[in-house]
């Protein structure tokens, strides 16, 4: 089978990303012919030289568009919109493709696979990751009503044009099933984690990760991650503050995005928050291995209940406990296989009572990340997911050649 995925955000592990199409389209490479049209933003920001940028039996075609996580929302959309006309008419010209395999976000990704499907005359699955437009307009960014109708019949539009859509949280998949798609037309892979990576030695070790970044503390609380508007940078900040009394515990902050700014001006404020820049993948799984705590973080916003962010699982293949701060799957997830805690959104006095107690916990703490651990590798391995991303396409390409 000839796969096209298109997606404007392919990472290898080398890059600051989570990296789950690399894992899926790495396991797709091994029986089928995979093509990718994408950004080349991630390309030059590769860290290490450690896995092939384009894995066996995988061609990556990327277009150089300027694309930063902390452009406005207008330079954005002309990036999203660029990579979308370039994509659907490449993909609409490359020989004998199977199936597209379109991921999004943003919006503009599956309608450059409408476009190239009608011209090949081949069916088109599609991958939601973040909801759209709901994300932008709860956000903010989008206040036009017409536009949001328009956007909204887009959406709606799109996930009756695809043969299939795959989410990756439960929520996102009832969100779709709202639509008016029957539950035979819609599956719910998980985010997942690349567990091969966490089956590696370490490298870096936890001596050298406190060594390097002078961690004498005996307690690491870390948030790993976009600093982006939506994961409520400053109530964690806030709660570093009130904990600032705790000399055995320091707060660890990697990544970029909106907040980076405020994470690094409260490093040097308070001795106990540190900032480091975004890691390549490969190097966070050292992160989330030295970590006592987990905090996965968003403000209390109903699409954000939706999510599926990857430093959940990883934090959970890790043996590190979770704190979540939104409501919604993630809270009964965390509740259901006691592997973490769970505190109301925006609430920086509830978040370090909870972070106080379970550090004066440590046995409860260890069994709370033994379980996260049982956890991941029964549901959350992104190479047992390979198999039933293939099945899909397969049941796909049969009904659209019978």
């Amino acid at each position: 089978m000839h796969i096209v995925c298109l997606y404007f955000h392919y990472a290898s592990p080398d890059c600051p990303s989570g990296a789950r199409a690399y894992s899926l389209l790495r396991g797709l490479g091994q029986k089928h012919q995979v093509t990718v049209f994408t950004g080349k933003h991630y390309y030059h920001l590769r860290q290490s030289q450690h896995f092939d940028w384009e894995p066996p039996g995988v061609t990556v075609r990327m277009l150089d568009v300027p694309y930063e996580n902390q452009m406005a929302a207008a330079r954005r959309l002309t990036a999203y919109a660029s990579f979308a006309a370039w994509a659907g008419v490449q993909a609409g010209r490359i020989s004998s493709p199977d199936l597209l395999y379109a991921i999004s976000t943003p919006l503009t990704t599956p309608m450059a696979a409408v476009l190239a499907s009608r011209i090949q005359g081949i069916p088109w699955v599609l991958e939601i990751r973040d909801l759209w437009p709901d994300f932008p307009i709860q956000m903010g960014a989008i206040s036009s009503p017409a536009l949001q109708h328009i956007l909204r019949w887009t959406e709606r539009h799109l996930y009756h044009d695809a043969a299939h859509v795959v989410t990756v949280s439960p929520a996102m998949t009832d969100h779709v099933r709202s639509m008016g798609l029957d539950a035979s037309q819609v599956t719910t892979l998980p985010q997942g984690t690349d567990l091969s990576l966490f089956d590696r030695p370490a490298a870096p070790s936890s001596s050298d990760l406190r060594e390097r970044h002078g961690l004498s503390s005996r307690h690491i609380v870390l948030y790993a991650g976009a600093l982006g508007r939506a994961n409520d940078l400053p109530t964690l900040l806030k709660a570093a503050e009130h904990l600032r009394h705790r000399s055995d515990t320091t707060f660890v902050f990697i990544g970029h995005g909106f907040h980076e700014p405020d994470v690094r001006s409260t490093s040097h404020r308070l001795p106990n928050v540190r900032y480091v820049s975004a890691q390549p993948r490969h190097e966070m799984v050292s992160w989330f291995r030295l970590a006592t705590l987990s905090i996965v973080s968003f403000r209390d916003l109903p699409v954000l209940s939706t999510n599926a962010p990857a430093k959940l699982f990883d934090s959970l293949a890790a043996s590190t406990p979770v704190i979540v701060t939104n409501p919604g799957w993630m809270t009964r997830l965390i509740r259901t296989h006691e592997c973490g805690w769970t505190v109301p959104a925006s609430s920086a006095s509830a978040l370090a009572e909870q972070i106080n107690t379970v550090l004066d916990q440590p046995k409860a703490c260890r069994a709370a990340g033994e379980r996260g651990a049982e956890l991941a590798r029964a549901r959350f391995d992104r190479a047992a997911q390979v198999p039933a991303l293939q099945s899909i396409f397969s049941r796909v390409v049969s009904a659209a050649s019978s």
